[in-house]
């Protein structure tokens, strides 16, 4: 099976659009960008997400459980249908007697044998424990379709939030530049006033000091920015030292239809989160384990049948062809097993009792964290706005105070300090329009309903 093909079945996945979101959003369907091997440039969100998806070993590995679970199953199933087995030989023998004495009564004869048989078994009635059985494999295949749809929603959001972190911090170097150039502008006017008499050594040399210190902030932005793009590129199975461009960031910040009242949320999550469907599937199976240990102690009934034909010849002989048929019902009683079957039944009920635990855990956690997103997502709300009016405050008075120094009417001070605001906002608003999208994506994870709609 081809990853394309596994792909497809994505569609079963509950990455699609929330009830209260945006509608007209499909479930996963096979990613284009699985069959071209061409890197787009620029690369929007919705690339790096398909080829982390296509790509990244964690959903390959998550896969693979599905299609062994699946055969496990398969396997159960098979406990309903009868067994036969074939048997066919060959054989030749020789014997020899020897009379001591006597060789006139010396004797040797070749025999040649052939036999073959078939015997079938099937049984009929065991008090249910060829059920359980199945209903267990089946609760662990959906165990593990959940665990898959946990894989492919921890992938995707890592993916996305790492093409947001490396959005971030080319916002964050585009800023950094920004600064230099100002900071090596306000250096050239210090050194003209200087030259001119109307500024002291001291603040040309101050200005120098904040364009030293503005490169040195530049360069960091940079090697953050590089460090991004590689965490991108492997997220997405590629080479860390693949070059990215990525498209422009959305001039307006992604719709929040989604998010509900808290109780809504916290009701979709304990619903539809896949962890705590693999909690659910995974105590079904433990309950259907303590259902067959019980089973296993239980009478059941077969059916038996058997042909048998056995051909012999030899030289001394006439030709042998014995054939045989039987057919009954087997009856087994299990009697006594060294309590062996009530320590199963217990260790069954221990097993079960766990699971119940971890289920309980499980639902708490996701809670837990639904309830700090959502919070999250507020807070960041209020900061992305409260960073809009740090910057164009700080913007309008970097550029008064721009004005009143090239006039000579203010000090030097007084403009590195607007200019160490005006890139100190800037930083904070790349840096509070990306936790915002962090607190957004998580959010949507928290729910267990992540799909393409969350990055669109």
């Amino acid at each position: 099976m081809s990853w394309r093909c596994v792909l497809a079945l994505a569609a079963v996945l509950p990455l699609t659009t929330p009830a209260s979101g945006a509608s007209g959003d499909a479930a996963l369907a096979v990613p284009e960008v699985c069959a071209r091997a061409p890197l787009a440039a620029p690369l929007d969100v919705l690339e790096a997400v398909e080829r982390a998806l296509c790509h990244h070993p964690q959903t390959r590995q998550a896969w693979a459980g599905v299609m062994a679970q699946a055969a496990r199953l398969e396997t159960a199933r098979a406990a309903y249908l009868p067994a036969a087995t074939a048997s066919i030989g060959a054989f030749k023998g020789n014997s020899s007697r020897a009379i001591s004495g006597r060789p006139q009564l010396d004797s040797r004869q070749n025999s040649d044998t052939r036999a073959a048989s078939v015997d079938l078994s099937w049984t009929l009635y065991d008090f249910g424990q060829r059920r359980a059985g199945v209903e267990q494999a089946r609760a662990l295949l959906e165990a593990a379709g959940a665990t898959r749809d946990a894989t492919l929603q921890s992938v995707f959001a890592a993916a996305a939030q790492a093409y947001y972190d490396l959005l971030s911090a080319q916002g964050a170097l585009a800023a950094a530049r920004d600064a230099e150039q100002a900071a090596r502008e306000s250096a050239l006017a210090a050194a003209a006033r200087h030259q001119a008499g109307a500024a002291s050594l001291s603040d040309k040399l101050q200005a120098q000091t904040a364009a030293a210190q503005a490169v040195l902030s530049r360069v960091r932005a940079e090697g953050e920015a590089q460090n991004a793009a590689g965490t991108l590129a492997a997220a997405m199975g590629m080479s860390v030292a693949t070059p990215l461009t990525l498209a422009a960031g959305p001039t307006s910040l992604p719709g929040t239809a989604f998010v509900q009242s808290v109780a809504v949320l916290l009701e979709q999550a304990k619903r539809a989160h896949p962890s705590v469907r693999a909690a659910q599937a995974q105590l079904q199976a433990a309950q259907q384990g303590v259902a067959a240990a019980r089973a296993d102690g239980m009478p059941t009934l077969s059916l038996s049948a058997s042909v048998e034909r056995n051909r012999q010849s030899s030289e001394s002989q006439a030709d042998a062809d014995a054939r045989s048929k039987s057919i009954g019902l087997q009856l087994r009683i299990p009697l006594l097993a060294g309590w062996s079957r009530a320590a199963g039944v217990h260790a069954a009920q221990a097993a079960r009792d766990a699971k119940a635990a971890e289920l309980a855990q499980t639902e708490q956690d996701v809670a837990l964290e639904l309830w700090k997103n959502y919070q999250g997502l507020g807070t960041e709300t209020e900061s992305l706005k409260a960073s809009e009016e740090l910057l164009q405050s700080a913007a309008q008075s970097a550029d008064v105070v721009r004005g009143r120094y090239k006039a000579g009417v203010g000090n030097l001070l007084e403009l590195l300090n607007a200019q160490s605001a005006l890139a100190d906002a800037r930083q904070q608003r790349v840096q509070a329009t990306s936790r915002w999208h962090s607190a957004r994506l998580k959010l949507a994870a928290s729910l267990g309903q992540l799909g393409y709609w969350a990055v669109r």
